[in-house]
């Protein structure tokens, strides 16, 4: 675990739910977690459905109490800090949605200020200079004057992160933020996010399910595994020594250490060794694997498609040990190997 500007870490931490009633024992989720989140950085925090991740944002948070083992804010204890302490040093943005109408864009941001002004305090000037920066910071210029029942489910989550951002913490703790969003918000909010850690130097912590977004936008990744382990470390290296894929094994997709991809069909058909160019071998290798092929680098098989770059456009060839033919998109390629 580094150390340096640690805003909040972990030690021995247990996390789950308590008894209830005499006669029942606690609900171990996870255990021994020993984790340190470090100003400007990302990190992502992913496991497999029902392993914990959002209670570890809500422990973390002071929103759940520990079953053991501590969580420190700055290096002090965090059950010494109170309520409103708490809130003007770690921010949240929960998976719950907005159900409340007849407030504005702005007003909602503005309620990020109540930690410094009460639930009915009245903006100063510092206040009104912080919630204009999130709000630019999130880029929600355009629509802040509209009731947050007419946004978006995109527009609505950066107003959420607009509204963690004017309560002014050193500590954001995001869970499932990119859920209910299609692929483009979906990106668009963890580059957004991305880059707030960098330029603000807060520490960003996100659980999510967007595997390969996480590996491209994490600083570092917390891995929760199956047995409630917590494996922390830069998204490469935890590929590349195995520990990314076993925490993601299952049986029906692998995990492809060469592309950074799931493969979600396992092969059924024969070998194609493919060659060319990056880009259409890249779609290529994805629509091969997908029909059932086993795609593999080395020469020696009996089929081999070639995926070349051109000025019109681009074109394969597949060659056989007998004949081969020439194709001007993929859907021909599957349509000549299907019937060949």
């Amino acid at each position: 675990m580094e150390i340096g500007n640690t805003i909040i870490s972990t030690r021995d931490l247990t996390i789950g739910f308590p008894a209830k009633g005499r006669r029942r024992s606690p609900t171990v989720v996870a255990t021994k977690i020993n984790v340190a989140l470090q100003g400007g950085h990302i990190v992502c925090l992913l496991g497999p459905n029902g392993s914990g991740k959002s209670t570890l944002i809500r422990t973390l948070a002071g929103l759940h109490n520990p079953l053991g083992g501590s969580v420190l804010l700055n290096g002090k204890n965090l059950n010494q800090f109170g309520v409103k302490e708490i809130a003007q040093k770690i921010s949240t943005v929960l998976t719950d949605r907005i159900t409340i109408g007849n407030i504005s864009v702005y007003e909602l941001v503005a309620f990020g200020r109540s930690p410094y002004t009460g639930w009915f305090g009245s903006l100063n000037k510092k206040d009104e200079e912080v919630v204009r920066w999130a709000i630019e910071s999130a880029g929600i210029e355009d629509f802040v004057d509209r009731d947050v029942l007419h946004l978006s489910d995109g527009e609505r989550q950066k107003v959420m992160i607009a509204r963690a951002l004017a309560q002014d913490t050193s500590a954001v703790l995001l869970d499932e933020p990119t859920a209910h969003l299609d692929l483009p918000n979906r990106v668009e909010i963890i580059r957004l996010l991305r880059k707030l850690a960098h330029d603000t130097q807060k520490g960003i912590l996100l659980s999510t399910h967007e595997l390969d977004l996480a590996l491209k936008a994490a600083d570092t990744l917390w891995l929760i595994s199956r047995d409630g382990q917590v494996i922390t470390g830069t998204p490469e290296d935890l590929v590349l020594d195995g520990t990314f894929e076993s925490v993601f094994e299952k049986d029906s997709f692998d995990f492809d250490r060469s592309t950074g991809s799931f493969t979600l069909h396992h092969p059924q058909k024969g070998m194609v060794h493919l060659l060319g160019d990056a880009v259409p071998t890249f779609w290529t290798r994805r629509a091969l694997e997908r029909e059932g092929h086993q795609v593999v680098e080395h020469n020696g098989t009996s089929l081999q498609v070639e995926a070349t770059s051109t000025k019109e456009g681009y074109k394969w060839k597949v060659m056989s040990a007998k004949n081969s033919y020439n194709c001007s998109s993929i859907k021909e390629l599957l349509t000549t190997l299907r019937q060949k």
